[in-house]
């Protein structure tokens, strides 16, 4: 059995957190978690969306990375949910180029002492960011993937890749993750890549526990991701319109079973481990980022329970 190469990541939401809010700042948040004593490693989701300016993203990060002495994982995607485009005055077409710059900016910002850019949306001149990151040259990417298209130009990049399950089953994943594999190899980059699964997970010490506690959290969180969905769909127009109000459909027709069958990681720690074993040899996978209260409704003590016997009793088995 190929052992989890990347460590299982956990994700958790301290107690409620209101739908539509985020907290931001990397360096406000990481840093609460992140001081030298901690065994977990900060990681973000998907900081650099297009949309805050990339110094102040590049700032942030290296701030993490110092005060964490070089452990941030670095998250980074476009976003697909348009809304939050608009509220920055900021077209969804403009996404790709302005993702692809601030990934440029970001580089510059971590590896040179000063640096000047021209671009279509960000222009300076001679300009240093500090702290410069702990880790050398950055601290470690990983980009989220969505779309089929995503998949092999990521593997281009030769980043590592995480992916969530949240629009479709584990399946589906598979030859998505095949099309960034070779396109990995294809660009002569060293080893396979890297995948991680960013997955609504929950334990307990039962697996009738786990699964009757996690539901309500579970089956909120695919409502709202329907409703921010068909909202996108509707304000992208077009085949990105028609694509996403297929995903919508999935989602607001799926049932609680059918997504513990196919896209959930919810059970006691035996059983979580034995699914867990299975997914990994379905998709080819390297790690998990565990979303242990995705719908914001589990009380706060159970979630760190969940925290407690992912981290005792399961993640060991991988290592």
């Amino acid at each position: 059995m190929r052992q989890l190469r990347g460590p299982i990541h956990n994700v958790m939401m301290p107690r409620q957190l209101p739908r539509g809010r985020a907290w931001n700042s990397a360096a406000l948040w990481n840093s609460r978690r992140s001081r030298p004593p901690a065994r977990a490693r900060p990681s973000t989701r998907r900081s650099p969306r297009s949309r805050p300016h990339p110094l102040r993203l590049a700032e942030e990060a290296a701030t993490v990375d110092q005060i964490s002495h070089g452990r941030l994982i670095y998250g980074i995607g476009r976003s697909g949910v348009v809304r939050t485009y608009e509220n920055y005055g900021i077209s969804y077409g403009e996404s790709r180029e302005r993702f692809a710059e601030t990934l440029e900016i970001l580089k510059l910002a971590w590896t040179e002492p000063s640096f000047s850019y021209e671009g279509k949306y960000h222009r300076f001149s001679n300009v240093s960011v500090t702290p410069k990151p702990y880790q050398k040259p950055y601290p470690e990417l990983r980009m989220a993937a969505a779309t089929p298209e995503t998949f092999p130009q990521i593997g281009r990049l030769g980043l590592p890749i995480f992916v969530a399950v949240r629009q479709g089953p584990f399946g589906q994943l598979a030859e998505r993750i095949k099309s960034y594999r070779e396109a990995y190899a294809a660009a002569g980059h060293p080893g396979r890549g890297q995948v991680f699964l960013r997955v609504p997970a929950f334990l307990a010490e039962t697996r009738q526990r786990a699964r009757a506690e996690a539901e309500e959290s579970i089956m909120s969180f695919f409502r709202y991701q329907a409703e921010l969905g068909r909202d996108s769909a509707r304000r992208a127009g077009g085949e990105l319109a028609v694509q996403r109000l297929r995903q919508v459909e999935r989602l607001e027709a799926l049932t609680y079973d059918e997504a513990l069958a196919t896209q959930l990681l919810v059970d006691d720690p035996d059983g979580f481990t034995a699914r867990l074993r299975e997914v990994q040899e379905e998709i080819g996978l390297d790690g998990i980022l565990a979303e242990l209260n995705c719908g914001g409704k589990i009380p706060q003590d159970r979630v760190v329970n969940a925290l407690r016997l992912l981290c005792q009793e399961v993640k060991p088995r991988f290592h």
